[in-house]
């Protein structure tokens, strides 16, 4: 559902913990092509690019994740933190709630992305740390690593994958939507266009605590 807020209708992050979030599509720029990716790996259209090398044989393996790896990292050169979202974050590091990043993305181009702001996160999972979304395996290792239940956790994305990672997981799935809505928004339990709308939420939640 897409939230409404009332005094009857308090909003879905009033009695959240701790915030995870994707990174590429999120909080960072990202200008990936999965068309051109897939046929540098050789993966049929609309299949799964991670989930098409894990079928291939070890050498084919090899290759395939190194062309990922490269087009990754040279698409990391160029990333910008999306408007209102580093605001967000630091908000929520300065009162002490944790805050954790869930990527599909490779650990080089995951760390060249954040530069100088990967201290506000811990952890910072990436696809070399467990298994790729929408698996809730990341998730909830967050959910133990930080002694929080799954109810009193927010997973914050872009994609269907990162609403199915969060029901996945019991977590309350936000999701980003700067444009026109996709068509699985509705699956999530909040859409947000502009993360000072979050930040709005979040200051109002806090207010009420």
């Amino acid at each position: 559902m897409i939230n409404r807020t009332s005094p009857t209708n308090p909003h879905p992050i009033n009695q959240i913990k701790g915030f995870i979030f994707d990174l590429d599509g999120t909080l960072v720029t990202s200008k990936l092509d999965f068309i051109y990716l897939r046929e540098q790996v050789g993966c049929p259209p609309k299949q799964d690019i991670l989930r098409f090398i894990e079928g291939l044989d070890e050498a084919q393996q090899i290759v395939a994740n190194r062309i990922v790896a490269d087009y990754e990292l040279q698409d990391a050169q160029n990333a910008l933190w999306i408007d209102g979202a580093l605001p967000l974050i630091q908000c929520l590091a300065s009162s002490q709630q944790p805050v954790a990043i869930v990527t599909r993305n490779s650990q080089p181009a995951t760390q060249h992305k954040l530069k100088h702001h990967a201290s506000l996160f811990d952890p910072i999972v990436t696809r070399e740390d467990a298994a790729p979304k929408p698996d809730p395996q990341a998730l909830l290792h967050i959910a133990t690593l930080w002694q929080l239940p799954v109810h009193q956790l927010a997973y914050v994305g872009d994609y269907l994958y990162d609403i199915q990672a969060a029901k996945n997981a019991g977590m309350l799935a936000c999701l980003y939507a700067p444009d026109e809505l996709p068509e699985y928004a509705d699956q999530a339990d909040w859409v947000f266009n502009h993360f000072s709308e979050f930040l709005a939420a979040l200051k109002t939640s806090k207010v009420r605590r």
